[in-house]
């Protein structure tokens, strides 16, 4: 019951980032919408609190910020980032959780799988959407908004979660577990 009111009061509170960091980073019109301000706290979700919650909180934040503020527009990017956050959020937290050890190392790989996984799924629910509507949506396409586009928000989430993971780690907020493991894996 208790780690269970933890994770509800730190999935609300990833959610409520989710909410208020894309006003930081839209300041920056060149690069604030790149930065991908609503994937790190979505992906930090599904690391600290378990799969469950990383993908609620990644399939309502988009949807809930466009009903509330207007951005991103509901149809197609809302609904499609819902999708992709939610697979950030699964994938991620299943991985993680089930990983022989939790470290670094692991930490990058789990974010990886986690990171393709999702922008894997924003294509594929981008195609069906845009095939409904009557849009095309090319490879091309995939690949500039999944990737190209996403260069300076995919650098600083492998830069910033692992800095922050390993911070709430020495300082015992979210152990990891298998400490045996860990000093083998990241020494």
């Amino acid at each position: 019951m208790r780690d269970t009111l933890k994770n509800l009061t730190l999935a609300a509170m990833f959610l409520a980032l989710c909410l208020v960091l894309p006003f930081l980073t839209g300041q920056i019109p060149e690069i604030g919408s790149m930065l991908l301000p609503m994937h790190i706290p979505v992906l930090l979700c599904g690391l600290i609190c378990g799969w469950k919650y990383g993908l609620a909180v990644g399939a309502v934040a988009p949807i809930m910020r466009s009903v509330i503020l207007g951005m991103p527009p509901m149809f197609p990017s809302a609904i499609t980032m819902a999708f992709e956050l939610a697979a950030y959020g699964f994938v991620i937290g299943l991985l993680f959780k089930t990983a022989k050890w939790q470290c670094i190392k692991s930490l990058y790989r789990c974010m990886i799988v986690a990171m393709l996984a999702g922008r894997a799924v924003w294509g594929v629910v981008s195609a069906i959407l845009l095939g409904i509507w009557g849009e095309g949506f090319t490879f091309a396409a995939f690949l500039a908004g999944a990737f190209l586009n996403a260069v300076p928000g995919i650098v600083l989430q492998l830069l910033l979660i692992p800095a922050i993971m390993l911070l709430l780690h020495k300082t015992h907020l979210v152990p990891f577990k298998n400490h045996k493991a860990v000093k083998a894996c990241c020494n």
